[in-house]
């Protein structure tokens, strides 16, 4: 079962800085009606830090001058919010759906609603590539560990992998019946996985551009991939009679 989550208004960080604003909140849970309120800036203090009040509904707390936690204790949810340091509002026109910066940190790529995928400089927001060659949208996006290849999935069932240098698309996996909602890279990329709105994740060969099987197929779209390693321990579980000494 899905998880609550908290929203907040996306310029919250500038709105609550101004005596008696207001920024609107919102916590949704899969299956229940949506609680709305609201966010109000009492004022600042000496140390620069907003006096913020909550309503009916929400608990905010931890306020400091970057950041802040908002809960909603009918759904034992919350979320703490970053300000960001800097902000780039002309890589796309519309929302951006997935976001990925290098290992090295200096490139970020990115995914909108607005059709497109671009690479830029994550120094300054200067667009450096845009990655065209899905026929839908783009859903997600991530770096290899060089830094220096991009892989993604869209709306037309494919994975492409990309050239962060000059662009092109070096291979395309086709295999899922549906739209590909995330993507991760294991280890240092000889191999990814893919999960779909079809219902399956899939373990993918990237130097053959081949599936090598089915990770699962749940039946339902899978949202979303965490990889983590495995260790070689073996749980043997506890005796139902504790042994004698």
């Amino acid at each position: 079962m899905a998880a609550p989550v908290v929203r907040i208004q996306s310029d919250w960080d500038q709105v609550l800085r101004k005596n008696e604003e207001e920024a609107w909140l919102s916590c949704r849970s899969p299956g229940k009606p949506t609680l709305y309120g609201t966010l109000t800036c009492q004022g600042v203090n000496s140390d620069g830090v907003p006096e913020i009040k909550a309503s009916e509904g929400f608990v905010v707390s931890e306020i400091t001058k970057k950041s802040l936690l908002v809960s909603c204790p009918r759904e034992n949810a919350s979320s703490k919010f970053l300000a960001p340091y800097t902000t780039f509002c002309r890589i796309h026109n519309k929302s951006v759906t997935c976001l990925d910066i290098s290992s090295g940190g200096g490139l970020g790529v990115s995914t909108s609603a607005d059709g497109t995928m671009k690479i830029w400089q994550a120094a300054n927001g200067e667009i450096r590539r845009r990655l065209e060659g899905h026929v839908y949208d783009v859903n997600c996006c991530r770096f290899f560990p060089s830094g220096l290849v991009v892989l993604s999935g869209g709306m037309d069932a494919q994975l492409k992998i990309w050239s962060a240098e000059n662009g092109s698309c070096a291979a395309t996996f086709q295999g899922h019946k549906a739209g590909i909602l995330d993507v991760a890279i294991v280890d240092r990329g000889r191999n990814v996985v893919s999960s779909s709105r079809d219902g399956t994740a899939r373990l993918w060969d990237c130097g053959r551009s081949a599936c090598l099987g089915l990770v699962a197929d749940c039946g339902a779209p899978i949202n979303g991939i965490a990889l983590g390693e495995a260790d070689n321990t073996l749980n043997l579980d506890s005796p139902e009679n504790r042994p004698s000494e």
